[in-house]
């Protein structure tokens, strides 16, 4: 019997929670509390552990405190009273006290009354505590997997203030943010999730099994992306000494007592031994080893969904065999899983699971994991629904504003808020450019960088492009018009070129460049002979009688003395050739004497010094002779 209480007690521990001696943190969001005056100022409260919390978001309302059902343990249809919000109202956030019932059951009938949110005041003077589940049985199964409204544990204290300023008639406003419950240090993710490959230990199972199918896809995108370190997590416990021989411990450890879980159908007689699912859980993580040394870690989650389905216990199909043809079908390495696993009836420590048990134990921030399933982001414990929306919500949190992937910015996950008035940013809508970027905490307002020139401002009431290649945006913000198949533009491409009008116009070069009447104004076409025509940006000149215009001297010569100039080109060129003719013959001159004058030399020298491979120059020893 006392026996069966030792088991029966470490089977709770896994299965229902903390510990006297673990390190449980208790995770915390923000209550800030916005009228009236006389309670203003924020508070920590504790996020429950169902419901949705918003991860990454914030949410505003005003607090009800029911007149009757205050601990909200029955449903408030029977007082006839509603929480539901009309149309464009502010969203009702409902005050009960703590005690008589499980916490999940008050939110549950709050949430069917219509409330957005729930603030449970606890009813002693203590430090805050997470508000967990009961445990499973047919009435809690019902409403617990239906809450999807976030629900927070305040302080005794707070809680008689808020109460203090209802009866006293005051509308009390409060805004729960989530923003900062998840640290977002950098760009990348890191999350693990301590889970079971057990499929029949009741609605929670079922509940997991049905969170790894639902997020494979989200969960795969990000890792292949490089958005996020994922890293899947084992629960076991070790037999007490004395009883590392029994049967029930045989049957529940392995490598002697050390690595250890529960029956999974609470039955030691019959069905899987508890480790049957150590064995597969130390399987899984070879899996995931084996996939990260391949660089494919997004392998393990095709293998655990794949192995729910192939291999349930109902079908009795829970077995080494029906993994390994898994990990044959996913092409991973059979032999190196297999090594990694070691010998399960070696009584020595496993390394791999001796690993996992000392990553159960809470380290900086964290506290111990004694809960299943438990997901952790960045270090924090998720608290909330295990469901794929309320997930990825905690998971987004943790990025850096701008640094989300797309999967973190659709349409299920957040709101664009630039889509509403433009977030309020500064916006350029002729060049269709804007200054916000939509993150999943909220909305940023940041001067843009468009085809590689940068914008500058503040982002919220003005950006000006700036540097090389500023005109090629919107003209640089400067003044650009044309006309007839002719286009002016003030704006002046060069580093800190401010807006100029061109020639031929004149103004600010930001909204305006008139054009300049050069006939009028007398800065061209000046001479006697000349004729002045105004035009856009610029002006025509014609001469009178036969005189052509020279717009470089802004004068008029005659027609009949450019031709006269121009007579003169050919005599010129043909001056031209023979230059080049006589300098190209001077250079054939040269190189003959040069080449004479070598010949005479090597001539001389070979009277006094034969060469072998000099040739006989009769001719030239004769003229030798004669001078002798």
């Amino acid at each position: 019997m006392k026996l069966h209480w030792v088991l029966g007690l470490a089977c709770l521990l896994l299965a229902s929670g903390p510990t006297a001696l673990a390190r449980f943190v208790v995770e915390k969001n923000s209550l800030r509390v916005t009228s009236p005056d006389s309670i203003k100022g924020n508070h920590d409260s504790a996020i429950g552990n169902f419901g949705i919390p918003q991860y990454g978001g914030s949410m505003a309302g005003t607090v009800v405190y029911p007149k009757e059902n205050r601990k909200g343990c029955k449903s408030f249809d029977e007082f006839g009273i509603s929480f539901q919000s009309k149309p464009g109202a502010i969203p009702t956030f409902v005050l009960v006290d703590r005690g008589d019932c499980f916490f999940a059951m008050k939110v549950w009938n709050a949430q069917k009354a219509g409330a957005s949110a729930v603030l449970v005041a606890d009813d002693i003077e203590e430090p805050l505590i997470t508000m967990d589940s009961p445990e499973e049985d047919g009435g809690s199964n019902q409403y617990i997997e239906n809450i999807t409204i976030p629900s927070a544990l305040i302080e005794k204290s707070f809680g008689e203030q808020l109460k203090k300023a209802i009866s006293s008639g005051d509308m009390v406003n409060v805004n729960l943010d989530w923003r900062e419950a998840v640290p977002h240090p950098d760009d990348r993710v890191e999350y693990e999730l301590w889970t079971n490959s057990n499929d029949e230990c009741g609605v929670k199972c079922d509940m997991l099994m049905g969170f790894l199918k639902e997020f494979k896809g989200a969960a795969q995108i990000l890792e292949k992306g490089g958005y996020t370190q994922f890293t899947p997590h084992y629960i076991t416990w070790y037999c007490p000494q004395a009883f590392t021989v029994s049967k029930q411990c045989k049957s529940q450890c392995i490598n002697h007592g050390r690595y250890c879980a529960p029956d999974p159908e609470q039955d030691f007689s019959s069905g899987y031994d508890g480790k049957d699912v150590v064995i597969e859980n130390l399987r899984q993580l070879c899996v995931f080893k084996d996939a990260q040394e391949k660089r494919r870690p997004w392998v393990w989650w095709d293998y655990v969904t794949d192995f729910q389905i192939r291999c349930p216990m109902k079908e009795k199909k829970y077995n080494e065999e029906c993994a390994t043809a898994v990990i044959k079908s996913l092409g991973l390495d059979l032999k190196n899983i297999q090594r990694c696993m070691g010998d399960p009836n070696a009584n020595v420590d496993n390394p791999v699971l001796k690993e996992e048990q000392n990553a159960q134990v809470g380290k900086g921030s964290r506290g111990d994991v004694t809960i299943l399933p438990t997901l952790v982001v960045n270090d924090r414990q998720y608290r909330g629904k295990l469901e794929k929306g309320a997930v990825l919500k905690a998971i987004c949190s943790g990025f850096q504003e701008t640094t989300e992937p797309a999967v973190c910015l659709s349409d299920d996950v957040e709101t664009n808020e630039c889509l509403d008035n433009n977030g309020g940013c500064w916006q350029d809508k002729i060049a269709n450019i804007t200054a916000c970027k939509d993150t999943f905490r909220g909305r940023v307002c940041e001067c843009p960088l468009v085809d590689g020139v940068q914008f500058k401002g503040d982002g919220y009431s003005h950006c000006e492009v700036s540097g090389p290649g500023k005109c090629k945006i919107n003209n640089g913000g400067c003044w650009h018009e044309s006309r007839n198949g002719h286009a002016f533009t003030a704006c002046v491409d060069d580093e800190g070129g401010k807006c100029r009008c061109p020639p031929g116009f004149k103004g600010d070069g930001v909204n305006t460049c008139e054009d300049v009447d050069e006939c009028k104004e007398k800065k061209a076409c000046q001479c006697p002979e000349c004729s002045c025509k105004n035009t856009w940006g610029s002006y025509d000149c014609t001469c009178s009688g036969d005189l052509l215009y020279m717009r470089d001297h802004d004068t008029c010569i005659s027609k009949t003395a450019s031709e006269a100039k121009s007579s003169w080109l050919p005599f010129w060129l043909i001056l031209v050739g023979l230059a080049v003719a006589g300098g190209a013959g001077y250079l054939i001159y040269k190189q003959r004497i040069r080449s004479y004058m070598d010949s005479e030399i090597r001539a001389i020298m070979a009277q006094y010094m034969p060469l072998d491979s000099q040739s006989e120059f009769p001719n030239h020893v004769s003229h030798a002779t004669d001078r002798a």
